[in-house]
């Protein structure tokens, strides 16, 4: 088998990612496991490890890497960066038809590029095997307790961009004082157990969904909300998480009975087209509707969380939602909802949230290179090839057309 060569991109994206798929520690370790494997870097002034990092593990750090057969990035490669006729692996956040990746999937195929997402990167049951979901859980319930000490003036955290590391985030929420409050946590995937990392380090009691619901308590507790908690089938029948997922039209919402005990909702859950909504903006302007701070992680703008109005930022990550007037306001406005909704959490944490990437893609990936993809894992994640969209990815024929 020829050498292949891996060359690590500098992140082009604005604002501007310090992540890196691999660490130099994660790059020595895949070095080791594949002889085969040749890994060059592209200098960049921005990664949060710096080029002299590689550099001292014994890695070519270059300004230009064109050579290479295979490019690895965190975020969407800008389109005039693109080189013709080579591998790719980013995320494209082009799965779900996003306008604003358009043309970047139509430079792609224009280019005959080999286009692998990581977000495609699954078990052959559809489990996905790599990404960031843990941090942007933890950074999320971080940031949640936050903007709840903000809102109402009991505690001021600093931000998590200024502490570098998950047990810096756990130091900081060791120091504050909750007062008595429930936390509904929706989801159950890797972005949920990122958040409960957070509350189970905090010490804050996990409760039933039927004690949530229906006792007092003299101290902070949460609830977990799987798909059987917050959705109802219309016609009655008992929820079924798969059913649901391949016919969530047939579903409306249940999450209203939490939303009237809750004062933090921190949303970890995933949300698929035709899906109800949690709450909407008529629910929240009820006097039944208790939810005083969201956390919205998942971060789906205009969608399953009424008051998330838009994606906020790590500079500025809080907003305020006046239900009434169904309007933003002031994260700390009298009556209004705060929201965080920062859609890229683990920014926060690069250091850590890359080396955690780093070695999920080496444990996960880079094997498929190198045992004629014996798994599958390659050809699951591979969106082009030959100039065109693969079978599995052939619905987005029409969005790369423009027809939708």
């Amino acid at each position: 088998m020829a050498k292949i060569e891996f060359a690590l991109l500098k992140e082009g994206k604005t604002p501007p990612d310090h992540r890196a798929v691999l660490s130099p520690t994660a790059m020595t370790q895949a070095q080791q496991l594949f002889p085969k494997a040749r890994f060059i870097v592209e200098s960049s002034a921005i990664r949060v490890f710096p080029d002299v990092a590689y550099e001292k593990a014994e890695f070519e750090v270059k300004t230009n890497v064109s050579q290479a057969d295979v490019f690895l990035g965190v975020k969407e490669v800008p389109i005039e960066d693109l080189i013709s006729n080579k591998k790719y692996f980013f995320f494209s956040h082009t799965i779900k038809k996003q306008p604003y990746n358009r043309d970047l999937l139509r430079a792609v195929l224009d280019k005959n590029i080999e286009l692998y997402d990581h977000e495609l990167v699954t078990d052959e049951t559809g489990l996905r095997l790599i990404g960031f979901g843990r941090y942007a859980g933890l950074v999320g319930a971080y940031n949640g307790f936050r903007a709840y000490g903000k809102k109402h003036k009991i505690y001021d955290l600093p931000a998590a961009s200024s502490l570098n590391t998950v047990d810096a985030l756990h130091k900081q929420l060791a120091k504050i004082e909750l007062p008595t409050l429930k936390i509904a946590l929706t989801g159950t995937g890797k972005v949920t157990a990122g958040a409960m990392e957070i509350l189970d380090e905090m010490g804050i009691k996990k409760v039933s969904v039927e004690d949530y619901l229906s006792e007092e308590y003299d101290m902070p507790v949460y609830c977990q909300l799987g798909v059987a908690d917050y959705v109802k089938q219309k016609n009655g029948s008992a929820v079924v998480a798969s059913h649901f997922f391949k016919n969530p039209a047939e579903y409306e919402s249940n999450f209203m009975r939490f939303a009237e005990v809750t004062q933090l909702f921190i949303a970890g859950h995933y949300y698929g087209d035709g899906a109800p909504f949690l709450f909407t903006r008529e629910d929240a302007k009820t006097s039944k509707f208790k939810i005083e701070v969201v956390a919205d992680i998942s971060c789906d703008v205009d969608g399953p969380v009424a008051s998330t109005l838009r994606a906020s930022t790590i500079a500025n990550p809080f907003y305020g939602y006046d239900a009434q007037a169904e309007r933003e306001v002031a994260y700390d406005a009298e009556g209004a909802i705060t929201v965080m909704a920062v859609d890229n959490l683990p920014c926060e944490l690069p250091k850590d949230a890359s080396e955690g990437f780093g070695d999920m893609f080496v444990k996960h990936v880079l094997p498929a290179f190198f045992n004629n993809d014996k798994d599958g894992i390659l050809k699951r994640a591979r969106m082009t090839q030959n100039g065109k969209l693969t079978e599995q990815y052939s619905y987005l024929q029409d969005y790369v057309d423009g027809k939708e």
